[in-house]
């Protein structure tokens, strides 16, 4: 029997799909990051949890994986559910799926709502290409080198935060990346007091004491580094090279161009000067 990951509301439990419903009425072992949240989300969409239910969070993960291993060798299906988004995402789960992995058990998901891609879509920043950084190490000194690493990334990059570092975080960030690099600050995501912050990270970190509750942070990607323009001496070098190996002059000045994004008039010119 599977292994099945339930993607848990982020806030409004409305949000929570049909067959997470089925799953938790119906799994034989339902293995919750916190067993009382999970008792209000099940009482609020009037599901009753029939198989054992069982704790499982950073805490416990290394001692209960086995457990929960041996369980799922002899056939019971368990489902994993933390207090939101999808298990394994900064959250308890990528272990027990290690080992369902390593004995040929089956893994699913029961998809839903999710942090990163929710931040992400509301941020009004580029969504095409990004990567998820998850929590940003605690240590001032560490976090700092982190995002000094970080600051040259083109893709735009969502982090998880707790509210007591969000300001640090957030000055370290505009040391590292820059002031004016666009952020979105998204708390409480789908709850009665969800708030999408957005501007840069100079403004955000300027009124970051205010922020409270779960915390998605959004970053705009490095900008585009212009290439520098060579010299006019290397431009003529390059068509004298290209002359050499047989190219006719003008076709030559015309690729040279082409590579550095330089009119043709200018390398032209460079040719000439360079005689």
């Amino acid at each position: 029997m599977p292994l099945i990951l339930l993607g848990a509301p982020l806030g409004n439990p409305d949000d929570a799909s049909p067959r997470l419903r089925e799953v938790l009425a119906t799994a034989d072992v339902v293995a919750a990051e916190d067993t009382r949240r999970l008792g209000r989300l099940a009482q609020h969409l009037g599901v009753t949890i029939t198989g054992r239910l069982v704790s499982y969070f950073e805490g416990n993960e290394d001692r209960r994986t086995p457990e929960l291993a041996e369980l799922l060798r002899e056939g019971r299906t368990i489902a994993v559910v933390t207090d939101g988004g999808m298990p394994s995402v900064s959250d308890p789960g990528f272990r027990l799926v290690r080992a369902a992995v390593a004995l040929g058990v089956p893994v699913t998901a029961a998809p839903g709502p999710s942090a990163v891609t929710t931040a992400l879509a509301v941020s009004g920043l580029p969504c095409d290409r990004f990567c998820f950084e998850g929590f940003p190490p605690r240590k001032p000194g560490e976090r700092r080198a982190y995002f000094t690493a970080l600051a040259g990334e083109p893709r735009t990059l969502v982090f998880f935060e707790s509210p007591h570092r969000i300001a640090d975080t957030l000055r370290d960030m505009a040391l590292a990346f820059g002031e004016d690099r666009p952020a979105a600050l998204c708390r409480e995501l789908t709850k009665t007091y969800e708030e999408i912050r957005r501007g840069t990270l100079g403004s955000l970190a300027e009124d970051a004491e205010t922020a409270r509750g779960e915390i998605t942070l959004v970053v705009g990607g490095a900008p585009p580094v212009a290439a520098a323009r060579p010299s006019d001496a290397a431009l003529a070098g390059e068509v004298a090279a290209l002359v050499a190996g047989g190219t006719d002059r003008k076709q030559a000045t015309q690729e040279v161009a082409l590579r550095h994004g330089v009119p043709k008039r200018d390398v032209y010119a460079a040719v000439v000067a360079h005689k």
